[in-house]
């Protein structure tokens, strides 16, 4: 059997070797067309001319009506230029009309092996793989290239080649994602790339895509990806990021982070996690002056308690990354590397997640280097290939949400770690499972979103039976041979070939609801001495005397079409015959592994939440009956080289023999999405200063309300509800610091986390000249202590809005001059928040200028209740705290004297309409202290 072994593995070598050299040789050999009349009719390698059949050098769509260059329409000019043997194709329009040009294709379309290029009007996701006899299969490709153009031909039975079209540039047009649309004498510019290859069409990607990185950028730097100290990164295939205020990372109420009971529970459903991200920035970011490293250093106990955070996640085997924002440039500046190297250090980060980027920098990565060495850089999107050399993880965004099931950006470099972005809020999320394992690369579970729907746990032990074939099978899935689109006899059924030493693997993907039972694919290479296993069921299957191998899929629902629970998945692997299992009588058998460092025996299918026996790799004679001592149908054997699973077997029992020894006295065998109402505290009445207060007339009050960013939802009220409100007495401004300093020295207040507490104040003493300003740097908890103290109450978010819109139901204080255009906007788009302020009055409130005035300063911005700094003054509290999921907020109104400018991913400040309302996440008192955030109080 050794000498089998050392054969099977030489041979995989061997094939290694051969693509290898076929790539290399064809990346040296000097490839030239033969044109003659705008068609191709051969090539020169190394000036040897092979003919072939004719075929035009593009074809393309002109106002969706299919062309080829060698077709006459004098709408349209196609010039060939070769310069130093790069080529170029220029299309121009040369009518009156403006044209339109897509899908540029090398070759046309009647290719006689496999082309790309679009279907359809989708306007993220339209390019296809098109192979002969197939449908055409969807494809995840390289954000900068949705629009390129491939085909390969058959040249004889040796040679083959294949031709790349990528649009370059573009004059008196408009470039589109998919489309250029050309005025007249407008026209468009594309690359043009030619090679040849040997072997299966798929080869041809693979020199594309793979060795030529879509000639983007030659040659590749492959530095970072040979670093010892990243590569940990490559063996990750499951990521959480979860936000600051999350209950499941710390407990507002106990006061103490609670990460590790979570990371605990993982480990049982799905084997855990390899990366935790925790985001205490976005959507926050910008409600006040703090940067991103000062919400880091608010986060409960500071940059110590989230070190200790992380100690602990590193003795469970987690690895914690932060968020960076590179687009945070209007807050407190700090050098951002320096605010990196700086949290790293703290708090012993292992990885940075870069927002809305798709790249890193080699600055970037030389500054993390210097605090600790192996620290990743995370990109939010898929880096494109110009960006992999300073690179080596990221994920397949979220903005495609059901993103086709095959990705070929796993092609290009297939030790990039890949991670699927999967939003357990929504809706079961299975297929986003399918699609890792599929194309073997890791999931992110994004928790952002809030939720804790009650499919949940089930979804997680759904993804434990992924993660464990991911995990165990790590070497095939990282290897640069994998061949995508496998040859399969169902065209409901795509296949993946995984190429590896002592075994190969078939990741399947079924989209038909019936599932599928039959004859589907060939095996690749299928030696005498291995045997073949159905991972996904834990089965042993065989193939046909023609190597052809039969497969069981599952059914789903009809139903589950076109969402995100369809589809269905298997996984077979040919190993090789490692172990040796012998059976010695009734119930004994003997077990011998040739190699490998262990052996795992279960009592069932492997399972995180199943308990195996371990073996060390000898001789072992096993009685399994006595060995678990319950009824058992079947028990899976398998031997692991460390973490990696070299070979399996399965076997069932004799169902009478279980009974048996059964009679022998031997054996025994909530919705994701909804915001919940707290109810407010209410306070005692005491007598009343009415010269500091406006008596609000009792009345019927249309409530309606405008929001920005709903990525967290807002409470499903404010739509117009005809309400009736009780009359009550609210402050003519929000409480002042002289105000405050009343309250504390008639009192023992002193708040549990004093974290930011009047930050302002200098050794507890009021700055004279900020005696009339209202006071900030206080908590919900502390304003409530002030209203039980003064007997108020503060004011619930309809109380605020009725007493500040009137019974007029103004946009401002004042009137409805300067707000926003359209009233009855609910959901304030990026345009309408920034256009909004064209006409404010800054005679009438603070516009956004970062200086926080004194109260009444704007005497004409008093409403018709005498209510001052209702706007541009300071966020104001009000009593309405809302769950959902796994989040608790409160409602703040007015807008505040801060409007950070650079960018419109931050919290929308300066004054806002009175109709908007801004949540005000919960994590810890001192993380919600700041510089923006104050309140005035309302009495019944």
């Amino acid at each position: 059997m050794q000498e089998f072994i050392s054969f099977r593995s030489m041979r995989y070598q061997y094939y290694n070797l051969i693509l290898l050299f076929s790539f290399v040789w064809h990346s040296h050999a000097q490839v030239n067309m033969v044109i003659k009349d705008k068609s191709i009719v051969g090539i020169n390698i190394n000036n040897t001319s092979i003919p072939f059949s004719e075929h035009p050098v593009i074809s393309f769509e002109l106002n969706s009506e299919y062309k080829e260059s060698s077709m006459f329409d004098n709408r349209i000019s196609v010039a060939w230029i070769d310069s130093a043997g790069k080529y170029f194709i220029t299309l121009k329009n040369n009518s009156a009309d403006t044209l339109t040009i897509k899908n540029v294709v090398p070759f046309g379309i009647h290719g006689n092996e496999a082309w790309i290029t679009g279907m359809g009007d989708h306007p993220l996701s339209r390019t296809h793989l098109f192979i002969p006899g197939y449908n055409p299969i969807n494809v995840i490709v390289p954000d900068d290239a949705w629009n390129l153009g491939y085909t390969s031909i058959k040249i004889n039975d040796t040679l083959h080649a294949y031709a790349l079209t990528k649009r370059k540039t573009w004059k008196n047009a408009t470039r589109k994602r998919f489309e250029t649309i050309l005025n007249p004498e407008g026209e468009v510019t594309y690359e043009f790339h030619l090679d040849t290859f040997s072997g299966v069409w798929q080869n041809g990607l693979r020199a594309c895509f793979q060795s030529h990185k879509l000639y983007d950028l030659e040659p590749f730097d492959e530095t970072m990806y040979h670093r010892k100290d990243l590569q940990w990164i490559t063996q990750a295939k499951m990521m959480q990021l979860m936000m600051a205020w999350d209950s499941r990372l710390y407990n507002r109420k106990t006061g103490k982070y609670v990460l590790n009971k979570f990371i605990r529970k993982s480990k049982l459903q799905y084997g855990g996690d390899d990366i935790i991200g925790i985001w205490p920035t976005w959507p926050t970011l910008g409600m006040d002056q703090r940067n991103q490293w000062d919400m880091y250093r608010d986060m409960p106990g500071g940059w110590k308690g989230l070190q200790s955070l992380v100690v602990k996640a590193h003795k469970e085997g987690v690895k914690i990354f932060i968020a960076y924002n590179p687009w945070d440039e209007s807050n407190d500046m700090q050098d951002h590397l320096l605010g990196i190297t700086g949290l790293i250090r703290s708090i012993d980060a292992d990885g940075v997640i870069i927002d809305t980027r798709g790249a890193s920098s080699k600055e970037l990565q030389a500054a993390v280097d210097r605090v600790k060495p192996g620290v990743i850089m995370y990109s939010e999107g898929m880096a494109v290939p110009k960006d992999m050399e300073m690179i080596i993880s990221g994920r397949v965004h979220n903005a495609l949400y059901y993103p086709p099931i095959l990705n070929l950006n796993k092609l290009i470099k297939p030790d990039f770690a890949i991670f699927r972005v999967a939003e357990v809020y929504k809706e079961p999320i299975r297929r986003e499972i399918h699609t890792a394992l599929f194309n073997g690369y890791g999931i992110e579970f994004n928790l952002f979103h809030p939720g804790n729907p009650e499919w949940l746990d089930e979804q997680y032990i759904y993804l434990g039976k992924s993660l464990r074939i991911l995990r165990e099978h790590t070497s095939n899935f990282n290897g640069y041979y994998w061949q995508p689109a496998y040859p399969s006899m169902n065209d409901s059924v795509l296949i993946n070939y995984w190429p590896g030493n002592h075994k190969d693997i078939y990741t399947i993907y079924n989209y038909n609801p019936r599932g599928f039972n039959g004859k589907l694919f060939k095996l690749k290479n299928n030696p005498i001495s291995s045997h073949t296993i159905d991972l996904w069921n834990h089965l042993e299957i065989d193939p046909d005397k023609h190597h052809i191998l039969s497969v069981a899929l599952s059914s789903f629902p009809t139903n589950d079409l076109g969402s995100n629970n369809e589809g269905s998945v298997g996984v077979v692997v040919v190993f090789d015959s490692i172990l040796s299992i012998n059976k010695l009588n009734k119930t004994d058998y003997s077990i011998h592994a040739s190699e490998g460092t262990h052996i795992l025996i279960w009592p069932a299918n492997p399972s995180y939440f199943t308990k195996p026996i371990k073996l060390n790799n000898s001789d072992h004679h096993i009685n399994f009956y006595s060995l678990f001592r319950k009824v058992i149908s079947k028990v899976v054997i398998q031997v692991f080289d460390s973490t990696t699973l070299i070979d399996e077997r399965i076997f069932s029992f004799d169902p009478d023999l279980k009974k048996e020894l059964t009679n022998k006295g031997l054996l025994t065998y909530k919705s994701a999405d909804q915001v919940i109402p707290i109810v407010a505290e209410r306070s005692t009445n005491r007598k009343l200063n009415s010269n500091s207060m406006s008596r609000i007339p009792a009345g019927f009050f249309s409530w309606k309300t405008t929001h920005g960013d709903e990525f967290i939802p807002y409470p499903k009220n404010g739509h117009g509800e005809r309400i009736h409100v009780n009359s009550f007495f609210i402050d003519r401004h929000p409480v002042t610091n002289s105000e405050y300093f009343q309250f504390l020295q008639s009192t023992t207040y002193v708040p549990l986390d004093k974290t930011n507490y009047l930050k302002h104040w200098v050794n507890g003493e009021i700055p004279g000249s900020l005696k009339n300003h209202p006071v900030i740097y206080v908590s919900q908890e502390d304003a409530e202590a002030y209203c039980r103290w003064s007997g108020k109450r503060l004011p619930t978010e309809i109380e605020w809005q009725y007493a500040a819109q009137t019974s007029d139901l103004n946009q401002w204080p004042w009137g409805n001059e300067a707000g926003i255009r359209d009233t009855n906007i609910e959901v304030v788009t990026e345009t309408l928040t920034h256009i909004q302020y064209d006409s404010f009055d800054s005679t009438r409130a603070n516009p956004g200028n970062s200086i926080l005035d004194p109260i009444a300063h704007y005497a004409s911005g008093m409403n018709a209740y005498g209510l001052n700094d209702l706007v541009g003054s300071v966020w104001q509290m009000t009593a309405d705290l809302y769950k959902v999921g796994s989040y608790e907020y409160s409602i703040l109104k007015g807008g505040s004297y801060y409007k950070p400018t650079t960018s419109w991913w931050y919290v929308q400040g300066g004054p806002r309409p009175l109709t908007w309302r801004q949540m005000w996440l919960k994590v810890s008192e001192g993380f919600e202290r700041n510089a923006t955030i104050g309140f005035r109080t309302v009495r019944n």
